[in-house]
């Protein structure tokens, strides 16, 4: 849980989520965004809201999900979904080669330092919609450790990203809503690791290559661990320490550490920044000699990475030095490396942007006729939305990407980047004038991924689905009703992207295709989209297609490989809300036997304004045994040109009858009922086959509250204290199934739950009575996430009716976190969570050593601490900080450089002291002398 810090015991503070800034400085790996800052009022995190953190390597080799904070909470359960073969035929070009794959490294959501949450009510937030043009996908910002005071991302922090006092973990996790959603477009997720002179303080690689007794490498193995519990696949490495460089005689040990990774079945990619000969921070941009060994170990052909993220200027010269060593490689040992499979040449996003450098970047990655030489990569391409308000000159406080108003922009700026400058990967050939200037970027220089990256699919066998679900919403729609009227944001719930966007066949005018958000959108700072609001059909958007239609328009949405049979069918939900004319719309098919030809398939009626949400089923058996090889909707104006034409539409579902019903999910129960902050966990038994089960909806009297796939799920605001909770499974074909459902009464709980944890290992809890219960008052404390007792604490007490308090003794005093439950005889349960007191400062307890006058320090291991004071004959040592941020009187948790662990001293004694995040100041440690 997100535990407060602090000398009292109190209930978790709300502090802000912190939208994500790319924080790295490393060179040459060096992404670029406007910092972002905590969101406030109704946005603000919820006191138990879980949070994605950074872990350091003791914090990985003393990983257990029993003890990582809301790591129940932060999992992925979406399998990794096959994508189908490719069809060059159905391309919107067809000369790119499905080999030339892509890596994409970036941030998520935009929340990162220190409250990353999964989902939560925030509109305003990156939502990446081009799964199909990437094959890996790297969470790159940096994300502080667990129990980070939030309260030290302060202002200062805001204005300068460089004083920023916290520790940022060596390695951030993928946030598990962005790996379901990358599972579900067959997309791997890899957590990022990076070890830099300046952003992760005194952490080392060498902390990480440890062996152990028996030789193995802890860290390794609970990276595997945790990549198998959070249901990631990989991790991208990027090893960017100098002065001092990786010593040469740890390279084994690090190329050891490697394969332990691949032996754990792990996707890795390594960025090429290491040269193995001399240890330096050196940057090939090709395979040699120097760095072939982070690749492959030659004398045993066992794979040490699976890839290698090439530095930015690999060119034409490049590259041929690496096919060409590749080739020499492949003939010595009997291999068969592609250089598709193995390089990313890399490509600035974050930095370079839409500027020409970026154009010319990728023109000296491609050959004469415009394809790519091997497979590529980009850092930082989420500055469509975090870089918006650097693009438009502005800085602190200003934060327009965190406004709603200006999603509009953030959304047009990705397009660009993915689709190319005329938003149509079909026509991805640059203007000569720049007519995109109102979303502060510049179409004349960027061609788009789409030229150079063949677009992929997963959608396949018999059933299909969307409700073109971007992942967020100002209101959540259900059958076309508003059930919910707060934002959302919830990669989770992200429907399979539209494949193109947006590729229109036509003589005549190009229609503008949107997303839908429904009238809380506000659209009137740009001319771009003039269509009526409407909002979403199932979730919190619709796709909408407007203008004057003056000829026929085909508009293509998504590459499949769906197999039709004589009970196939299509369902089509649209709302038309301009007038009734002579149009008509019609399905338009594809299939992978005549991929020329455009079978339509007419909506009836469709010409005709509707007064609400009209569904229409039709019959596809009559091609029976064949295959739709990509499909989308053609607009016909019929008789002349029908004006402000507009058509929503909210679900398309092709199905052939096989979908099973989902049955209603078992043991539906209330983990932890937080009454006086109206947050709430709950429970369920997984359908552990996603075949089957696509997602769950979490509703509270029949208000949709959010969903996942998963088997366990938060809500951050009840919107009533009793009613029913309503937990239902979606099946292949979208149906939701049967319902399990839970009657509850908060009402009736005891309420203004309150704990007062004492320096003397006393442990209060006070609360008011609702109203008369028979029966006793059940009073139950746990200790979570335990970390410096042996045990976690659980004491239970039964105190008579009509109570008010209960008394623990011989509590712990060490800052643990808790969770207080009281049951009021046979009432609902109600929780508080806290910390207990904090009194105790760990001493320094690692291994430290001399070398003749070097003392050497290893970093702590205990989770609480916040300062190192050392000692020279009674007076405190200064040392340097990051970012050449002067010099402190003690060692800084994630603040000081990597020299501070080991330096000369001449002192006769010396010793130190540890200070907690809660100010307790430890006992000294004698390291020379005595007392």
């Amino acid at each position: 849980m997100n535990i407060p810090t602090g000398t009292k015991s109190l209930p978790k503070l709300t502090s802000a989520l912190l939208a994500a800034a790319l924080l790295v400085s490393g060179l040459p790996l060096t992404a670029y965004a406007g910092d972002t800052w905590p969101f406030k009022g109704d946005s603000a995190p919820g006191a138990n809201q879980p949070n994605v953190h950074g872990y350091t390597s003791s914090h990985i080799a003393n990983w257990s999900p029993q003890t990582d904070p809301d790591a129940e909470l932060l999992r992925s359960r979406v399998p990794l979904q096959e994508r189908i073969a490719p069809f060059a035929a159905t391309q919107a070009n067809p000369a790119l080669s499905p080999q030339t794959r892509m890596m994409n490294v970036s941030g998520d959501y935009g929340n990162a330092f220190i409250e990353n949450a999964p989902y939560t009510n925030k509109f305003a937030q990156y939502h990446f919609n081009f799964w199909q043009y990437i094959d890996y996908y790297s969470y790159w910002h940096g994300t502080a450790t667990a129990y980070t005071p939030p309260e030290y991302y302060d202002e200062l922090a805001q204005k300068d990203w460089q004083q920023k006092w916290f520790e940022f973990g060596m390695l951030n996790i993928p946030n598990p809503t962005y790996t379901d959603a990358a599972h579900k477009n067959g997309v791997m997720s890899l957590a990022g690791i990076f070890f830099s002179n300046n952003d992760r303080g005194q952490q080392t690689y060498k902390q990480m290559i440890v062996r152990d007794e028996q030789g193995k490498f802890p860290v390794a193995e609970k990276l595997i661990a945790m990549a198998q519990y959070f249901g990631f696949d990989g991790y991208f490495i990027n090893q960017e320490e100098m002065s001092p460089n990786v010593a040469v005689a740890d390279i084994p040990d690090y190329i050891a550490f490697m394969k332990a990774l691949q032996k754990g079945g792990l996707y890795v990619q390594w960025y090429d920044s290491l040269n193995t000969q001399t240890g330096a921070n050196t940057f090939a941009r090709t395979l040699n000699d120097s760095n072939i060994s982070m690749l492959v170990d030659k004398s045993t052909k066992e794979p040490v990475s699976n890839s290698f993220f090439f530095d930015y200027g690999a060119g034409n010269t490049q590259i041929t030095g690496a096919n060409n060593y590749l080739a020499n490689l492949n003939s010595s040992l009997g291999t068969s490396y592609s250089l598709y499979d193995v390089g990313y040449a890399g490509l600035e996003a974050g930095r370079d942007r839409f500027k020409p450098v970026n154009g010319s970047a990728l023109a000296a990655k491609v050959d004469a006729a415009g394809l790519p030489r091997l497979s590529l990569a980009t850092l930082g391409a989420d500055f469509v939305h975090a870089g918006l308000d650097e693009d438009m000159g502005l800085s602190y406080p200003v934060s327009h990407r965190s406004e709603n108003d200006y999603q509009w922009m953030t959304h047009l700026r990705e397009q660009l980047w993915w689709s190319g400058p005329n938003v149509n990967p079909k026509n991805t050939a640059k203007p000569a004038a720049n007519t995109v200037s109102d979303v502060y970027a510049d179409n004349r220089y960027w061609p788009g991924i789409s030229s150079v990256i063949a677009e992929r699919s997963v959608i396949q066998d018999n059933n299909f689905y969307t409700n073109f679900n971007t992942g967020h919403g100002l209101s959540y729609y259900v059958n076309g009703t508003v059930s919910n009227n707060e934002e959302w944001s919830n990669m989770s719930l992200q429907d399979i992207p539209v494949t193109w966007q947006w590729w229109q066949e036509t003589t005549g005018n190009r229609l503008t295709v949107d997303f839908d958000y429904g009238p809380e959108y506000n659209l009137s700072g740009t001319e771009r989209y003039k269509y009526k609001q409407i909002g979403g059909f199932n979730g919190g958007s619709s796709l909408v297609v407007n203008g004057n239609l003056n000829a026929e328009n085909f508009l293509r949405l998504y590459k499949t490989e769906l197999s039709l049979k004589a009970g196939s069918k299509l369902s089509i939900s649209y709302n038309k809300p301009s007038a009734a004319n002579s149009s008509s719309m019609s399905v338009g098919l594809i299939l992978a036997d005549d991929p020329n030809t455009v079978v339509k398939v007419p909506v009836p009626d469709s010409g005709r304004k509707t007064s609400g949400w009209v569904t229409k089923e039709l019959d596809l058996s009559a091609y029976a045994g064949r295959t739709i090889a990509a499909f989308g909707l053609v607009f016909n104006p019929g008789q002349g040109v029908v004006n402000n034409y507009q058509m929503n539409i909210g679900q398309l579902r092709i199905t052939d009858g096989t979908a099973v019903k989902p049955a209603a999910p078992a043991d539906l129960t209330i983990a932890n009922a937080f009454t006086d902050t109206s947050e709430m966990v709950v429970h369920w038994k997984l359908d552990p086959d996603y075949n089957k089960v696509k997602q769950y909806n979490v509703y509270v009297n029949d208000v949709y509250m959010g969903g996942k796939y998963d088997e366990v799920f938060y809500l951050k605001r009840l919107p009533a204290k009793s009613g029913r909770l309503k937990v239902v499974a979606v099946g292949a074909d979208g149906q939701e199934g049967d319902a399990a459902t839970l009657n509850f009464n908060l009402n009736a709980a005891v309420s203004n739950l309150k704990v007062n944890s004492q320096a003397d290992g006393r442990f209060d809890v006070s609360w008011s009575n609702t109203g008369s219960t028979a029966g006793g008052i059940t009073v139950r404390v746990q200790s979570v996430n335990w970390t410096t007792t042996a045990e976690p604490v659980q004491q239970q007490k039964v105190v008579p009716a009509g109570s008010t308090s209960a008394e623990f003794t011989g509590m712990p005093v060490n800052g643990d976190d808790y969770i207080v439950t009281v049951t009021a005889g046979t009432v609902d349960p109600v929780s508080v969570s806290g910390r207990f007191m904090d009194t105790i400062a760990e001493p320094y307890a690692e291994a430290w050593s001399w070398n003749q006058d070097i003392l050497n320090l290893p970093m702590p291991n205990t989770r609480d601490w916040r300062y190192l004071y050392v000692y020279e004959d009674g007076v405190a040592k200064s040392f340097a900080t990051t970012y050449s941020s002067g010099n402190k009187p003690m060692i800084v948790r994630g603040r000081t450089t990597k020299a501070s662990l080991s330096f000369r001293s001449t002192a006769n004694v010396v010793y130190v002291v540890m200070e907690d995040y809660a100010g307790n100041r430890s006992e000294p440690v004698y390291l020379k002398g005595s007392h």
